[in-house]
């Protein structure tokens, strides 16, 4: 059964569309101009829409295309994607379901919109064959080191749980998954069966009272919550490999932290601000290498009342061995929430090239790099730089979108999750390229059906999956 976004849907879209297309934006960074042409076509899928396996679809918090299936017939392109939703409807604590990766294929009209159709839905299981759970880890919940694998966190089902962020499909048919509760990354074959684990260094690891506990402090029905409720050291609770990417020419992955780690200023939003990269050579892609470990500083912004906060990333996507795009954005706003505005959403620049290698040096352990937030001396962070404006009134506009109020479904959701970039297969421009931006809409639905029940969130809101396609030059690629 195949999940297409309905005509009206279509119609609505492409009808709200102006000819008054914005000017052309430049960033010069790192000695070269990236161009922003601008919000070219928008779409979407209901939030009530059901995945291949009759459950509501949870949508973007990561999304990866299949790059041999990209493809230009006139003036529409068309494509495959793997979708990757999160640990499911999780809005009074976490549940058993059952982690999963989506296909979805996109149909992109510049200028008139986004078709999109749910292809497929892969369930991702244990070596052994057993899925997965989003069910959040108990104090004693740790599958042992076994098999090859290590420790790895396990929910009260007995099922190892996965609340996953990133996906990185390989040219073989396997793909590599980043998640929160590890903070690890899973390589997964084409089935969804688990292959390999990458463990981070130790001071990503979530410790509380001096040994390892994976849970993030959303127990799930009769578990009990973490004492203390967050890590000592480690990542912060749902602050995980937020970020995923393989580089261009697909000989390294890299992860990004979605915030600074506890003892590096992780336990505020106003200190949180020095995260970190993690580079792998995956010459070898079932034993990845550490080569790189890297400090990225994430934007800052002000809240309405003036204080300083940081703004934590949820998207890394590479576009040379050094040299990526990152959302940044806040959270807390949007449609589904009584906030209705964002004050940050952006696809910043990030050059990794001038930072210090910190793999292997005893930042890697139980030295912070950034005590209360304030980076060692001894280490230079990666260059960062603001390029697209995912709040720009001016473009949400073309389509009928908005950030602020009326808070309805035409006001941005909450969580923007995903990029994926393809070429415009445009002869004249070999340097231009459409940059996919996905939100995450956390499976909110007055009319959802999951782990054998119906259910409603609260908010009444639904949060629809949508769908934003920019069209850049971007210097460091030709494709």
């Amino acid at each position: 059964m195949r999940k297409v976004l309905t005509a009206g849907c279509v119609a609505l879209l492409s009808g709200l569309v102006s000819n008054a297309w914005a000017a052309d934006k430049s960033v010069t960074f790192s000695g070269q101009t990236f161009v922003n042409k601008g919000l070219v076509a928008v779409g979407r899928l209901p939030a009530n829409l059901k995945d291949e396996l009759g459950e509501t679809l949870g949508s973007g918090s990561a999304m990866a295309v299949e790059p041999e299936t990209w493809r230009r017939n006139g003036d529409s392109y068309e494509g495959s994607f793997l979708l990757l939703p999160d640990r499911g409807y999780n809005a009074a604590g976490t549940t058993d379901y059952r982690p999963r990766v989506n296909r979805v294929t996109l149909r992109v009209t510049p200028g008139a919109g986004i078709a999109a159709t749910v292809t497929d839905s892969i369930i991702l299981s244990d070596a052994s064959g057993a899925p997965l759970t989003g069910l959040d880890p108990e104090a004693d919940g740790i599958r042992k080191a076994a098999g090859g694998f290590p420790d790895l966190p396990q929910g009260k089902s007995g099922r190892v749980a996965l609340d996953s962020e990133g996906v990185a499909p390989l040219a073989d048919g396997t793909f590599f998954i980043s998640d929160e509760y590890g903070p690890y990354i899973y390589r997964f074959s084409r089935e969804g069966k688990m292959m390999s684990v990458v463990r981070p260094p130790e001071a990503l690891l979530p410790m509380r009272k001096g040994v390892l506990h994976f849970g993030s402090n959303n127990p799930g029905p009769g578990a009990t919550a973490p004492t203390p409720a967050n890590p000592e050291t480690g990542r912060q609770n749902n602050q995980g490999l937020e970020g995923l990417t393989l580089t261009p020419d697909g000989k390294k992955l890299v992860a990004l932290l979605q915030s600074a780690t506890r003892q590096d200023g992780g336990d505020s939003p106003e200190t949180r601000r020095h995260t970190r990269a993690l580079v792998y050579d995956i010459a070898n892609p079932a034993q990845p290498r550490l080569t790189g470990e890297y400090v990225v500083p994430l934007p800052q912004f002000k809240n309405a009342s003036g204080a300083t906060l940081v703004a934590a990333q949820s998207e890394f996507l590479a576009l040379s061995d050094t040299l990526f795009l990152m959302i940044a954005r806040d959270s807390g706003n949007g449609y589904g929430l009584k906030s209705a505005k964002s004050l940050y959403r952006s696809v910043d620049l990030v050059d990794l090239g001038p930072a210090t290698n910190i793999a292997g040096t005893e930042f890697d352990g139980a030295k912070p790099v950034a005590p209360k937030g304030v980076l060692d001396v001894s280490v230079k962070p990666a260059d960062v730089r603001s390029f697209i404006d995912i709040n720009d009134t001016a473009e949400l506009t073309k389509f009928g979108l908005r950030n602020g109020e009326p808070n309805d479904r035409n006001n941005l959701s909450e969580k923007w999750e995903g990029l994926a970039l393809v070429s415009a297969l445009d002869p004249a421009n070999p340097r231009d390229f459409f940059l996919l931006v996905v939100n995450d809409n956390d499976f909110l639905t007055t009319d959802g059906f999951q782990v054998g029940a119906p259910y409603k969130d609260e908010s009444g809101a639904d949060v629809d999956t949508l769908f934003f396609a920019y069209r850049l030059t971007i210097p460091a690629l030709a494709r």
